[in-house]
């Protein structure tokens, strides 16, 4: 039993490592935006990773063999809905909302993982989880508005643009959960591996829709300098964080996962503070540290074990 306690402890930290990687991001993107779309990098990315991807999935290759519709389906989920096509909605709430609505209804992410983890993998929830989930929606509230209300009025709620990121919210969240489900079935480096090579032809499509002119600088240093920040981008938040984030999750409830993942946005403000010169109000202090505390305590918790097994998730085995 300490075992296992002390295994599934090991497994929530690295879901939340993995996802603090998320947040160096800005680190690479803010060079590479002055030069290349944001579709255009994702797919380079992508292409770069795949050198690495397709030799992992040729040596696991047994594992496709016995995946089922739910399988696939779970597998276009995270690699086109919960990594591309969530970002296009909600970059497209706030060009057509407001953009503290649009903020404030994508932290609901954590929520929609954790009904859809409850319906889908019929997870029982840790002790005070519904406190913890509380303390952190609102420590997460203070990083983005501080102790202010952003919102004026509701009619700046219900529009297009509030719609666009809760569904956004909802493809994120629901990644996590068909993470959960693809883990019964594959190993971690398969999954992380087949994300990133699946979602090549819709970033593919995504850029030829957009058919924006590629600026690559003819001087040797700059392309140099863009290459350097495209491989480390590609390996940093995305390849290693994405490993570290799988491995966690495979031991992991999918509904604590998502708890896990708000060490993301913590990250997001040291590298703002630390990097980028920005000043941290006591406000962000206070929910950077109310984060800090449901992380430190739901981690104690043995309930937050989901052994794995070579299985699919009963709901969706129906559908196959």
């Amino acid at each position: 039993m300490v075992g296992t306690t002390l295994k599934s402890k090991n497994t929530f930290w690295l879901i939340v490592i993995g996802a603090a990687f998320w947040g160096i991001n800005p680190l690479f993107r803010v060079m590479l935006l002055d030069t290349l779309t944001s579709a255009q990098i994702v797919f380079i990315e992508h292409l770069l990773l795949a050198f690495i991807a397709v030799p992992i999935i040729w040596i696991n290759r047994h594992e496709l063999k016995g995946l089922k519709k739910s399988h696939i389906g779970a597998l276009l989920f995270i690699s086109w809905g919960g990594s591309a096509l969530a970002t296009l909605l909600f970059t497209a709430g706030l060009t057509y909302g407001n953009i503290n609505a649009v903020l404030l209804l994508q932290k609901m992410q954590p929520l929609f993982a954790i009904i859809l983890a409850r319906f889908l993998l019929k997870e029982m929830l840790p002790k005070h989880f519904a406190t913890l989930v509380s303390v952190a929606l609102i420590g997460t509230y203070f990083l983005t508005f501080g102790f202010s209300f952003p919102i004026g009025h509701v009619g700046e709620v219900i529009q297009m643009g509030s719609l666009l990121s809760l569904a956004a919210a909802a493809l994120w969240g629901g990644s996590t959960v068909m993470g959960r489900i693809l883990l019964k079935q594959m190993k971690f480096e398969t999954v992380t591996s087949l994300r990133f090579v699946l979602a090549i032809p819709f970033i593919t499509a995504v850029m030829l829709i957009q058919n924006a002119v590629w600026n690559i600088p003819a001087d040797s240093t700059a392309f140099t300098l863009i290459g350097i920040n495209l491989l480390l981008s590609a390996l940093l938040p995305g390849l290693f964080s994405m490993l570290l984030y799988y491995k966690g999750l495979t031991n992991t409830k999918a509904s604590v996962a998502t708890l896990a993942e708000l060490s993301f946005p913590m990250t997001g403000m040291v590298v703002n503070w630390f990097v980028f010169q920005e000043s941290v109000t006591i406000a962000q202090f206070t929910g950077f540290v109310l984060i800090w505390v449901v992380l430190f305590t739901i981690s104690k918790q043995k309930e937050i074990i989901a052994p794995i097994a070579k299985e699919q998730a009963p709901i969706l085995s129906k559908t196959s």
